[in-house]
């Protein structure tokens, strides 16, 4: 039997935002903190409430992430756990479900925990659940969840695109592209796998210069590559300042909670 015919389909749709949240943080916390994995009821209210990388912020009873389980367990996304313990946990099955597994799984958390962001800001969030050092590692990531149809670009290509996930509603996935995108539905624009192949060099006969030939002149390097990186760079050092800001307002909120 063939390896496609082992492999099942990748069964994920539209999800609520309750569903999201859920699924989102059960992903998360698998990467994040596997001691705490799989999760309880109560954990998975309080993931699903806290302040720090979410958004937007929710209020949730347990009652409504019960129901989101259930929801979630009949799509075939989510399992419950029967361990030593009295307690009944969850897992997720995201690998499957989603079709995807490793780096662009952390990428899908990140954007069902927080939804549309720039590709600058999203590098930064992801590579706390993955290894994504830098924008140039993030980038293949973005196509290949593009071809599985489970990114879409909100705004073109190019310094600050914002991207989101696309398990949003119809209506849901229209206000995304009116609120960052001007009503627009900007194309992925990504190549098949198979065009990425590398051409073979072409050979060419080197020509030995007359003994009374000047040395060639170099030419500057093209500035192109530079300021593209510095661009990249500036857009990682915006995330990062973004990123302190919000964890700033974080302790300021439990601090103030505290006294």
């Amino acid at each position: 039997m063939s390896e496609e015919m082992q492999s099942p389909e990748p069964a994920w749709r539209p999800l609520s935002k309750i569903q999201r949240r859920v699924l989102g943080v059960l992903i998360e916390k698998a990467k994040t903190t596997p001691d705490a994995y799989p999760m309880s009821l109560n954990g998975l209210t309080t993931g699903s409430n806290q302040k720090s990388n979410r958004d937007p912020q929710l209020s949730l009873e347990s009652w409504e992430i019960e129901e989101a389980i259930e929801q979630l367990r009949d799509m075939g996304a989510v399992a419950e756990v029967h361990g030593d313990g009295r307690v009944v946990k969850f897992r997720h099955y995201g690998k499957d479900w989603l079709g995807c597994d490793g780096n662009e799984l952390a990428v899908m958390a990140e954007l069902l925990l927080r939804g549309a962001q720039t590709v600058g800001e999203l590098r930064g969030r992801a590579a706390r659940m993955g290894k994504i050092p830098d924008m140039g590692s993030l980038q293949p990531i973005l196509e290949e969840l593009q071809r599985k149809k489970l990114v879409i670009p909100l705004t073109p290509k190019g310094r600050g695109q914002v991207v989101t996930h696309a398990l949003f509603s119809e209506k849901e996935l229209t206000e995304q592209r009116n609120e960052h995108g001007g009503g627009r539905v900007v194309e992925a624009n990504v190549e098949p796998p198979d065009a990425t192949s590398i051409a073979e060099p072409v050979q060419r006969p080197v020509n030995p210069l007359p003994i009374s030939a000047s040395p060639p002149t170099t030419a500057a390097p093209s500035s192109s590559s530079d300021s593209g990186e510095i661009a990249q760079l500036r857009e990682e050092v915006a995330a990062l300042k973004a990123e302190l800001e919000r964890i700033k307002k974080d302790v300021e909120d439990l601090w103030s909670s505290m006294t």
